[in-house]
């Protein structure tokens, strides 16, 4: 992709999944990376041998650097001290991609008031706080810079029984669009990428029972889960200076999910 290498590019949860493989895609397109994890350590480390095993055929002269930095995205504190962090070590942040995310399962009549507030601190808090702090450091070094959010086809799609999930990911939407026109004239673009069903850690409940894997992808309009790495393709696209004119948009990766699968038949006039 035109315009990555030599970039630094923040990657927030990115010890597993989406998050794991957009670090690993953007250190394969040059850029510096900086690797958030909340505790999974091991899964961080995991993160930064595989960037740099992608990004360098010569690991000595490899121009491509990562950092790790632990860090709860949610506490306003942990969100400062992971931008500052990022340019204390590389001079400059160029890309933001706000990945961390959690989620809870409960009727929404019976959701414990602390799993809510958790999902929604996490999810949308925490990507608020750290686009506020990119964008502090945007206006102040005077250079253009890229803000992608990582959201869920659930930013549309209602979803029972996650409730705060998809409040949080509707959220997430609404702030994409309004820092984009917000910033937009300061070179600063901001947007999304809303993944549908994904095989993914956080999804193995049913990405390992073919059962249930096998309900989940008939509702998908292609027949089955899309991988990390094709999320991470697109993330590395909206980095890119392919996508120099793009701001303020979502773009769903979702196999058609978000085409209302259940109309695929004519079932109603």
């Amino acid at each position: 992709m035109k315009g990555l290498t030599g970039k630094t590019a923040l990657v927030t949860g990115a010890s597993s999944g989406i998050g794991q493989a957009i670090a690993i895609r953007l250190a394969e397109e040059g850029c510096n990376v900086v690797i958030n994890y909340h505790s999974d350590s091991n899964g961080a480390e995991a993160t930064r041998h595989q960037a740099m095993e992608q990004a360098c055929q010569d690991m000595e002269k490899c121009g491509v650097k990562t950092l790790l930095v632990q860090g709860n995205v949610a506490r306003e504190d942990d969100a400062i001290a992971l931008v500052k962090k990022t340019i204390d070590r590389f001079g400059q942040l160029d890309i933001l991609i706000n990945n961390a995310g959690v989620q809870s399962a409960s009727p929404s009549d019976a959701i414990d008031i602390e799993s809510f507030d958790k999902v929604l601190g996490v999810n949308l808090r925490g990507a608020y706080l750290c686009a506020r702090e990119t964008i502090q450091h945007f206006l102040a070094s005077g250079r253009p810079g890229s803000i992608i959010n990582i959201s869920s086809v659930h930013e549309i799609i209602p979803r029972p029984q996650y409730l705060s999930y998809s409040i949080s990911k509707g959220g997430m939407g609404n702030m994409t669009r309004t820092l984009a026109l917000e910033y937009a004239a300061q070179g600063i673009r901001v947007n999304g990428i809303g993944p549908g069903a994904t095989v993914t850690p956080i999804n193995d409940e049913w990405t390992d029972d073919p059962a249930k894997r096998a309900e989940v992808e008939s509702h998908i309009p292609m027949g089955r889960a899309g991988t990390s790495e094709e999320m991470a393709a697109a993330v590395a696209f909206l980095a890119s200076d392919e996508a120099a004119y793009i701001t303020g948009q979502t773009l769903y990766i979702d196999g058609g999910l978000t085409l209302y699968a259940d109309f695929r038949e004519a079932w109603s006039a």
